[in-house]
Formats: C-alpha cells, structure tokens, sequence
C-alpha cells in the first residue's frame, strides 16, 4: 500500500472529500492535497490516525511548516482545511474532540488588495491601437476589461460565461460563482457596447474547427478563454504589472468610495460571508488618507 492510499484510508479523506457538498473541483483538489500532507506528517510524527492528534501536535506541524518557508497565508488555508476536516471527523464519531479548537494561524504582515489608480485604468480600457494591431482582438480585450472592472467579476467567472447567460437588453448577467452559486449582476453600459461588438462583429472570425458555441469569450486557437489568456490580456494592455484580480479590487474599491452599502457589494461580488468584502473599506480608508496627505497644505 502506497503512503498515498494508506493516508487516504487510515484517515477517511476519501469520505470527507465525498461530504463536501458545493465546492469547487479546483477547491477540492487544494483540500485534497493540504489533508493528505497534514496525515502524512502527522503519522510520521505518530499519530496513526485522527483520535491520536492533539492541538500541541498540530501546533509542532504549523511550526515546521513555518520552518520550511510556507508563507503565511498558505498556513493559515491549511489550517482552515484542518479545521473542516476535524469537524467532520468530530461529527462522524472519529474523534471525540476537536483538536483544532483555539488552533491559530500564524499572523502575516496586513496586505491591502491592488486597487489601480484612475490613469492606470484609463490606460485599460483605451489603450491606443498601434499598427498592426488585431482589431478582433482588441475587440475582445476591451470586453474582457469592461466586465472585470465594470462588474467586479472573479477571472474564472469571466472564462466560464457562456452567451445565454448575457442579457445585454437587461444590462445584466448571470455569473456562476464558488460552489456554484449563482448571481445577477449589471453591466455598465460601455460594458454592454463593448461585449456587442465583440459578438456581432469580431467572435466569428475566432471560431475554429470544433470551436464551441457557447463561451462568449475565444482565445487566439479557437477555444475558450482560459485564466492564463485572460491575464495575457492584461499584460498587453497594462502599463504597470497588474493581475485580473486587481480589476475586481478596483470595482469593489470604487463602488465603496462612491458611498455604496457594504452589503450590496457583498452580493455584487459574491462573498458568502461580508468579513471578504470588508477588506475593501480598510482600501477605502487608506485612499482617504492618502488623498489628505496629498491635498491638504497641513497634512
């Protein structure tokens, strides 16, 4: 039996991936591999299985995975991982306490989200055609740039719309979210001009042989855009390294400063729990105070 399989059985991971009801394919593989590591370590370190983990023990495993150079915010995932892990394991009846019960993360340094400045974004979303340039192309970049910052939509929501979920009439789309969840959410409406351009007049001449019909985005071979494309997309068209994400950053940012409710940029984005989207008012405070430093003659 391989160490693969023997952790996967000794700890019922296969049981516990099974229970996980709405989450991701992508998600799941990352609480696969986090878990089968945790049992890895934790039976060499000898436990041979869930009842025999206390929290000092857990906190030893933290503490190596600092020593190895894990940073921060990876810690603290694979802490959240164990603790959905034990809490099944408490409810099944493997264990009779939760181990993880007052377990703490270890504490990076605070990193506010990338939010672009005001020319940054201009540069986006009107980037000068140079000779040469692809007009389908640009076409389609300026698409993409509209809907992540017109409506603050993740990148792997961006690639996985499909042409019915537009309703350009409305001003409106649907996105597929984590787990599956679905919201509405509206497009501006340079948003809407540009996405009808790119399908009434540029999307065909991307369709290749087993092209399919429904993403409404393409890339250069014919098939449907992928995060990788998208963050080419923005490569090409910023002046400053910028990833997708920062675009999403900025339309959450933007919205809260023009003195919109925090809960309806929670639906807007898609966050299941407001303390995500709270991050964007530390943003907000933080663009405050810079603008007093900047402008005010006593700041």
């Amino acid at each position: 039996m391989d160490n693969y399989t023997q952790a996967v059985d000794n700890w019922g991971l296969s049981a516990w991936l099974g229970s996980l009801g709405g989450v991701a394919d992508s998600t799941r593989a990352v609480y696969a591999r986090d878990a089968i590591a945790a049992a890895k370590w934790l039976e060499e370190s000898g436990a041979a299985g869930p009842s025999a983990v206390d929290r000092r023990t857990l906190r030893r495993y933290l503490a190596d995975l600092g020593a190895n150079g894990y940073a921060a915010r990876t810690m603290s995932r694979k802490v959240s991982v164990l603790r959905r892990y034990f809490d099944w394991a408490r409810r099944t009846g493997r264990v009779g306490t939760d181990p993880t019960l007052g377990l703490a993360p270890p504490k990076g340094p605070s990193k506010l989200p990338q939010v672009l400045k005001d020319d940054e974004i201009r540069t986006l979303i009107s980037k000068p055609a140079r000779a040469g340039d692809d007009g389908a192309r640009d076409a389609r970049d300026l698409a993409i740039v509209e809907l992540l910052y017109g409506s603050g939509l993740r990148v792997s929501e961006l690639c996985g719309l499909r042409r019915e979920d537009l309703d350009l009439a409305q001003a409106q789309v649907r996105v597929w979210g984590k787990g599956s969840k679905q919201r509405l959410v509206p497009l501006s409406d340079p948003s809407v001009a540009a996405l009808r351009a790119w399908l009434q007049d540029h999307r065909a001449s991307f369709v290749a042989a087993g092209t399919p019909d429904a993403p409404v985005f393409l890339n250069q071979r014919g098939r449907a855009m992928t995060p990788r494309d998208a963050r080419r997309v923005i490569d090409r068209r910023s002046v400053v390294p910028t990833r997708p994400h920062a675009l999403r950053h900025t339309f959450a940012t933007h919205l809260l400063d023009g003195g919109a409710d925090l809960r309806d940029v929670q639906e807007l984005l898609g966050h299941a729990d407001v303390a995500s989207t709270q991050i964007y008012t530390h943003v907000s405070r933080e663009r405050l105070r810079e603008v007093h430093r900047s402008s005010h003659p006593r700041a």
